[in-house]
């Protein structure tokens, strides 16, 4: 990180770089550097420049960058929030507002002026928006492990630090022309390393998660394909009961019949509730049924055979990805960004540079205790699903969380978790965004296994929570049923579409 010596000579060279220059593009490669490519002229000439603001715990800087990093395929939520009110802005200015290490960098948009801060604290580190009226809109890395004293909405606090040191000058021998380039040679190459060495982890750790779901689910399969064969037994049981019908009488627990093949006697058990006749009706629908089980399971048992080999495969091509263009390409496919997707979507910082999870997360305008914060994911819609994780987390969701035109889901006579679909006040959610919301509702309760299920969808306002009642039990009324057919591709996807806190 930056001393503040070392910061305000960076300040100082970069600033009639950019002042003047039109921001074109954004990237946040990570969750702590965002480079800001702006376009415009300054005494060296025109063109693009790439402004680095990184809040990097062990290697925080201002600088300028000869290239772009790479960007993510899908930007961060601080990027989309840059794109869309910094898109197009002028760079006004670009300094030191205080005797600190925080730069300050002032933007006119076409949305409204913004003012960029980023403040150097070691692992307190982060680079802040403010609107024009000077309140707190984005953060690049989580407040409650930065600067918790901080809220969305509020005004700027300094810090609670004593007089700032200057520290050391280590690029003293080195001139102003030449500092940027000695600052991103010290930390470049490292962050560099460290990026790879954490992609790698990464991978490493979504390939053993894979892995361990697969081998789960081939078990669950082989556990269902167990159950499925007895459909040859049921089939003989109802053949013989049907040459013994005659001698069954209604009231029987089990008749034992004569097998002419085998010349063993076989005991067929009977429900005493039911004639001769429905009592075989039931064996060959049981056969019939078991019939059906064993030719799904056998064709999923084969699909997830081979997922596991294709998992394998990836596995070795992982192994041999062992420089970092390599690991690049690897990471590039559409197979290993999937993966990333949905075990590791975030990218951690740098080992010894993470934070402890916050206590509390914001969500809108509440800041929710992370204990009742809800499962978030997004809808083929583009709306978001909450989850309750838990009996407390239940009813924070649907009596404090949930507004308006929000939706419930619930089984009946199948007990889970709250799942509400935020309709941002539609009266017609999209249907893709409703079928999610019941995929995620049967999944997360104990009904997960069934192939249809019936969930009830019942606008928030209809649900109560009865005076006395205990955590998590809700009472509803109105609303209409969904009778929904289980789709494990729409599962999977809207699985992976998950939201981190």
């Amino acid at each position: 990180m930056l001393s503040l010596t070392e910061l305000e000579r960076a300040v100082r060279v970069v600033e009639p770089r950019v002042v003047g220059r039109r921001i074109q593009e954004i990237a946040q490669p990570d969750g702590q550097r965002v480079v800001l490519t702006a376009y415009g002229s300054d005494a060296e000439g025109a063109g693009r420049v790439h402004l680095l603001l990184s809040s990097n715990p062990d290697a925080g800087r201002l600088s300028l960058l000869s290239r772009p990093p790479r960007r993510p395929p899908s930007p961060p939520r601080f990027a989309q929030w840059l794109k869309a009110h910094v898109s197009g802005a002028r760079i006004e200015g670009l300094r030191l507002p205080g005797e600190d290490r925080v730069v300050a960098l002032d933007l006119t948009a076409p949305t409204g002026d913004v003012r960029l801060v980023l403040q150097l604290l070691a692992r307190r580190s982060n680079l802040y928006a403010f609107d024009a009226q000077g309140c707190l809109v984005a953060a690049l890395r989580p407040l409650a492990g930065t600067r918790p004293e901080l809220a969305l909405g509020a005004p700027w606090k300094a810090p609670e630090t004593g007089p700032p040191r200057r520290g050391a000058d280590r690029f003293e021998a080195v001139g102003d022309a030449e500092l940027l380039a000695a600052i991103e040679e010290h930390y470049g190459a490292q962050e560099v390393a460290d990026s790879q060495a954490e992609l790698r982890r990464r991978i490493d750790r979504s390939l053993s998660r894979e892995r361990r779901r697969v081998a789960r689910k081939l078990d669950k399969l082989a556990a269902e394909l167990a159950k499925s064969r007895q459909a040859e037994e049921l089939a003989r049981h109802g053949e013989l009961l049907k040459g013994a019908l005659s001698r069954v009488r209604r009231g029987t627990t089990a008749v034992t019949v004569r097998d002419d093949v085998s010349g063993e006697d076989v005991t067929i058990a009977l429900d005493p509730a039911l004639s001769p006749s429905e009592n075989l009706d039931g064996l060959f629908r049981r056969y019939k049924k078991a019939l059906r089980r064993l030719a799904k399971g056998g064709a999923q048992h084969d699909s997830v055979s081979k997922a596991q080999r294709e998992l394998e495969a990836l596995s070795a091509r992982f192994a041999a990805a062992a420089d970092d263009e390599a690991l690049r390409v690897f990471a590039g496919t559409e197979e290993v960004r999937s993966l990333l997707a949905r075990h590791t979507p975030v990218v951690p910082g740098p080992r010894g540079a993470r934070a402890g999870p916050p206590a509390e997360v914001q969500l809108g305008k509440h800041r929710v205790p992370r204990r009742l914060v809800p499962r978030r994911y997004v809808t083929a819609g583009g709306l978001e699903v909450w989850v309750g994780r838990s009996d407390a987390a239940n009813d924070f969701l649907t009596t404090r969380l949930a507004r308006g035109k929000d939706l419930f889901f619930h089984l009946d006579g199948a007990p889970g978790s709250h799942v509400v679909l935020r309709t941002e006040g539609r009266d017609d959610p999209p249907s893709d965004a409703v079928l999610d919301a019941c995929e995620l509702a049967v999944h997360y309760s104990k009904a997960k296994n069934a192939s249809r299920a019936d969930v009830h969808v019942v606008p928030i306002r209809n649900v109560r929570k009865p005076k006395g009642a205990k955590p998590g039990l809700v009472t509803v009324h109105g609303g209409r049923t969904v009778h929904l057919r289980r789709a494990e591709a729409r599962l999977e996807r809207v699985l992976g579409a998950r939201i981190e806190d």
